[in-house]
């Protein structure tokens, strides 16, 4: 049995480290929460369409309830920025429809994999969008990327190669709102973006359902586990994580948010193996090829870094 002085020690040294890294910690668990999303792509039996409608009604309702409570504000300053961000709100509902679809189409792991090329669009987006130099590095870096796509596609057959085409849309998508909520973000407050693309992904996403004639019973049918996975995903992946990250990134700074989430494909990855035995369906080429993606993310990150610092030292 250990002597109580130890103990009382070890219960201080855990809740010294618990406090001085307990935003670290959150961080990585809404980063876990992200990944998490993917895997219910596959939990979830619904079509990819009816999983991002209720995906995006619940998160709006949570943040039309939330943002009262926190003292905000619903009014935009004016008609052409609530434009804007109703155009960015279509992408977002795009860019996870084609996600799911990907995921549908093949696996979790393969989805969230497509996701890491959304640094080579941002690498000629965000110039473009934001002003600024075009980095060949970023360019170069995100080909590697590319390169680990094609080596882990090798052996993959037609409904494979279907799901890579939606996960690499995906990815385009993701980048474009990225960047575009970024510019968004220099003059209005990131939850009233958030609410509004929301509310625009719902709206959008409502019209696509009503052409399709899917406005109908059928919608509303599902499963129980079905319905407390859409309140998940829904409060919990969406609304409390873009809650969370905003306190965090205050506390910690962008970077270190950006850096930490480039480890979302391998929670995935790892959440994959566990709960859904992809273990089972994805060869060591895959898992070489999603190596080589992560530490090019990695690195374009660690680069940026130091291109920082050099920059505020000169």
């Amino acid at each position: 049995m250990i002597p109580l002085k130890r103990r009382i020690c070890i219960r201080r040294f855990f809740y010294s480290v618990l406090s001085r890294f307990k935003y670290h910690i959150l961080l990585h668990l809404i980063i876990i929460i992200w990944g998490f999303t993917g895997i219910l792509g596959h939990l979830i039996e619904l079509e990819p369409v009816p999983i991002v409608w209720y995906r995006v009604l619940i998160a709006f309702v949570a943040l039309a309830l939330i943002i009262p409570f926190l003292k905000g504000s619903f009014r935009i300053s004016s008609r052409k920025r609530l434009l804007q961000i109703i155009g960015v709100g279509v992408l977002v509902s795009l860019h996870w429809v084609t996600f799911y679809q990907a995921i549908q189409l093949s696996t979790a792991s393969l989805g969230i994999l497509c996701l890491a090329t959304t640094t080579l669009h941002v690498a000629w987006l965000e110039p473009i969008v934001m002003k600024r130099k075009f980095s060949w590095i970023e360019f170069g870096l995100s080909l590697l990327v590319v390169g680990g796509i094609y080596f882990v596609s090798g052996d993959f057959n037609a409904q494979q190669y279907e799901a890579l085409a939606y996960g690499l849309l995906s990815a385009l998508l993701a980048a474009s709102f990225g960047v575009f909520n970024a510019k968004l973000a220099e003059n209005t407050s990131p939850i009233q973006i958030t609410f509004y693309e929301m509310v625009a992904a719902f709206g959008f996403l409502t019209i696509v359902l009503l052409f399709q004639g899917k406005v109908n019973q059928e919608l509303f049918a599902m499963t129980q586990s079905d319905f407390w996975w859409l309140i998940f995903l829904g409060v919990l992946c969406t609304s409390f994580a873009f809650l969370a990250t905003i306190e965090i990134m205050k506390r910690l700074g962008a970077f270190t948010v950006s850096l930490s989430i480039n480890m979302e494909p391998i929670y995935t990855i790892i959440l994959a193996i566990f709960i859904l035995k992809e273990n089972e369906l994805l060869n060591v080429k895959f898992y070489i090829g999603a190596s080589v993606i992560v530490l090019v993310v990695v690195a374009n990150a660690v680069l940026k870094s130091l291109q920082t610092k050099q920059s505020r030292l000169s």
